[in-house]
């Protein structure tokens, strides 16, 4: 009888041996007389286990984890492929504290198929929402995406429902669907792990879109540094060609859709979305004014539907399990779940997917097992290079769009990086402009300008030059930034650097109480 063995095959894993460990782990079942197929899923999200070995038992799928390569006699040894005891045996997965009690959605498919596979895609419950999409009419499946509550995971929030809906109500002869995976931000990888782990979600995700809008035509905007997933999206992309599931006559249905991949060139402001459209088009990755929205005039001057990776994974699961099923996880106006990145100085880093509501503190300690440093967590930065800091006091914040913007926070795309005590926050804060200076297209002045002037006036305040003064002058530019950029690169920046000088004012040289009542 053949063995099922599953070695993950994204990114992660490989960074830590994974290639190796499925190479010796073949080569020694050939010296034995083993029968053995080995499947390279994506990883479950257990970072700190990888390269995390699954091997298919009369009992269940069973987990040995982390593995190196030296290890694998040893596991022959233990008699693995029955599910033998070893120090590095887990068990199920499934029933894994880290995994138990997440809501996992989107990522219900990560790490269990073969990305690749059309059949196994469908055997775990795929294309069940496109097959519902098809039979429905556009308005109908808009209606559905609009009372489930969802919105754009990429940052922005904005509700889905709305921005296709108005794709939807302009008549053009021609329409296209952009999917955003130039995944930028520091500390984010859910996108990677989807494209890396269950493309076919984001196939069947952009086929829904364009089927309920009336486009034929898909984009994938893919992060340059991301070859493994571009690897593997082709290959999903052309299985799905083969299967129906993309082409002239999509599952029979007579409707078209079909999609390419284009890689990026790299450039951080190619996130915001009338850059990409316009690097999409061959030219300089440059802020587009607004109005008109890329709705109604975005790709080659046409009604564009543009949302990123998560964004369109939510999809299926909402045209398979209704609005209400995903809508009824959540808390408020934040619907639904989302995937969640620890990383940074965190014991346990890898990808938590849970429902809206969950805490900071929860998700630091609960599952992050709190820092890798062993030393008190200081601050965390959510949302990416643009989010604000937030202090220990704040960890009882519930994830919730709502909540966070309250506090000067934002969700972001539920990046979140951990710093512990020895973090230099000033420094961090500086960091934030100089980002900034880099990655500003330079259109406008605020954003090209204020962000060089930025972090040499806080290298002023730092060297105790004139502190008041240009602590203020610090502020004006901040508020300037904030009210005058173009989009939202020079109009987040100030977040990280007013929420470091408001929480952490000791680490500028300033005092703590006189900064707390100028805040």
């Amino acid at each position: 009888m053949t063995v099922r063995i599953y070695v993950p095959g994204d990114a992660s894993a490989r960074s830590v041996g994974a290639d190796e460990v499925a190479a010796v782990l073949a080569a020694e079942a050939r010296s034995r007389g083993a029968s053995v197929q080995i499947v390279r899923n994506g990883s479950r999200g257990l970072f700190w286990l990888e390269p995390l070995v699954e091997v298919e038992t009369p009992a269940g799928r069973t987990a040995y984890g982390p593995v190196d390569a030296v290890e694998v006699p040893g596991l022959f040894e233990a008699g693995f492929l029955e599910g033998g005891e070893h120090r590095a045996r887990i068990g199920r997965i499934e029933e894994h504290p880290w995994f138990a009690k997440q809501d996992r959605l989107c990522f219900a498919r990560v790490g269990v198929t073969d990305p690749v596979s059309c059949s196994d895609y469908e055997a775990h419950g795929g294309l069940r929402g496109l097959r519902n999409a098809l039979a429905m009419s556009g308005a109908d499946v808009v209606k559905t995406i609009t009372e489930s509550g969802l919105r754009g995971r990429g940052g922005a929030a904005f509700p889905t429902g709305i921005k296709w809906n108005t794709v939807l109500q302009t008549a053009a002869s021609q329409k296209y669907v952009v999917c955003n995976a130039d995944e930028g931000d520091s500390g984010t990888f859910s996108d990677r792990m989807i494209m890396e782990g269950d493309p076919l979600v984001l196939v069947e995700g952009m086929t829904i879109a364009g089927v309920a809008t009336g486009a034929t035509k898909g984009y994938i905007y893919l992060r340059s540094e991301y070859p493994d997933a571009e690897r593997t999206l082709l290959a999903a992309i052309a299985n799905a060609r083969l299967h129906g599931i993309l082409g002239e006559n999509v599952l029979g249905s007579g409707k078209a859709f079909d999609i390419e991949v284009r890689r990026g060139a790299g450039a951080y402001i190619c996130g915001e979305e009338t850059s990409l459209l316009e690097s999409l088009e061959g030219k300089r990755g440059m802020v587009r004014f607004k109005p008109p929205v890329p709705a109604i005039s975005g790709l080659f001057g046409k009604p564009t539907v543009i949302n990123n990776v998560i964004t369109f994974a939510s999809a299926p699961i909402i045209l398979d399990r209704s609005a209400a099923y995903y809508r009824d996880y959540g808390v408020g106006r934040s619907q639904g779940t989302l995937p969640i990145q620890l990383t940074g100085n965190i014991r346990h880093g890898g990808l938590v997917e849970k429902a809206f509501g969950v805490t900071l503190r929860e998700l630091l300690y609960d599952y992050g097992g709190g820092s890798a440093s062993g030393r008190p967590i200081k601050a965390v930065q959510v949302g990416g290079p643009l989010g604000a800091y937030i202090p220990a006091s704040q960890f009882d914040l519930p994830l919730d769009y709502e909540a966070f913007a309250a506090a000067g926070a934002m969700v972001g795309h539920g990046g979140i990086v951990v710093f512990d005590d020895t973090a230099d926050m000033a420094k961090l804060a500086r960091y934030a402009m100089e980002f900034c200076a880099i990655e500003s297209c330079g259109k406008c002045t605020p954003c090209r300008i204020g962000s060089t002037r930025g972090f040499k006036v806080i290298d002023r305040i730092v060297a105790g030059r004139d502190r008041d003064a240009n602590t203020a002058l610090l502020r004006d530019l901040c508020d300037t930034m904030l009210n005058g950029s173009l989009c939202a690169l020079g109009g987040m920046t100030p977040f990280p650097v007013l929420s470091a000088l408001k929480h952490f004012p000791e680490d500028f040289g300033l005092p703590r109480n006189a900064l707390a009542a100028a805040a």
